[in-house]
């Protein structure tokens, strides 16, 4: 019989991937939408050309800071609300986006089920993200926030603040990718990004049975995945379904906690 998962493991667990999640949700986030007016109108030229560019540009200024994305105008005058349902958007589409590549993980994808791990770094992601919305930024808060929401678990908030040895490390080799992605590239690929939600999962995975405690979707959603033809639907369905979910419970935490 397997050894009891305790509070302790669960906090050594957590700690790296909640550090791990901030660079992740920085390239989700595209914080900086207007500087696609660097890369596409560039600065320069005849003074007629100049001006017809300089009008140009402002015209797609001000389009972009409409477009309620990070780092617009609108952005900021969206409530809490909304900036919770805009993650519970992007980071499903993403995950759903990720799990449809062939060869994401290799061969270890074999031993563990692929939707799955996506599936559950989606909704820790999502707790993070959610949790910086709402003005958390300590690591021992979101670790306690996802203990709770993912695994029913009232962690200690001294517990959740200790950090082992390891950490440092393990927080390192989660980013790897992001970090050679950013140096070789300027930017996070999707290749990296994937697998850095890969390497989330894979971690997530190790606390076992705890796993199965995580917010899933409705009863008639995985009824409708074991369908041929029409399971892919009821897997996605069933997902976004879980990441609403675990959203909503979240911010019932995070109401709780302030």
């Amino acid at each position: 019989m397997a050894e009891p998962i305790t509070d302790r493991h669960v906090v050594a667990v957590l700690r790296p991937f909640v550090r791990a999640t901030t660079p992740m949700l920085t390239a989700l986030r595209d914080s900086d939408p207007l500087g696609l007016l660097r890369r596409v109108l560039p600065d320069g030229g005849a003074e007629q050309e100049a001006a017809e560019v300089g009008g140009l540009r402002q015209k797609m200024r001000e389009g972009l800071e409409n477009m309620r994305v990070p780092g617009t105008a609108a952005w900021g005058r969206m409530t809490v609300t909304d900036r919770d349902e805009w993650w519970v958007n992007r980071v499903g589409r993403f995950t759903v986006l990720l799990a449809a590549l062939p060869g994401l993980a290799g061969a270890i994808a074999d031993r563990v089920p692929l939707q799955d791990t996506l599936a559950l770094a989606g909704q820790g992601l999502l707790l993070c993200a959610i949790a910086a919305e709402h003005g958390v930024t300590d690591p021992a808060e979101r670790v306690r926030l996802l203990a709770a929401v993912l695994f029913e678990r009232d962690i200690d908030p001294a517990l959740a603040r200790r950090a082992d040895d390891t950490e440092e490390r393990q927080t390192a080799e989660l980013t790897e990718d992001l970090s050679k992605s950013s140096a070789r590239h300027g930017r996070v690929t999707l290749r990296a990004a994937g697998r850095t939600m890969w390497r989330f999962g894979r971690t997530l995975w190790a606390l076992g049975d705890e796993l199965d405690k995580r917010p899933q979707g409705r009863f008639y959603h995985r009824a409708l995945g074991l369908l041929p033809v029409v399971g892919m639907a009821g897997d996605y369905l069933g997902e976004r379904s879980a990441l609403k979910r675990a959203a909503k419970a979240g911010k019932k935490w995070l109401a709780a906690a302030a």
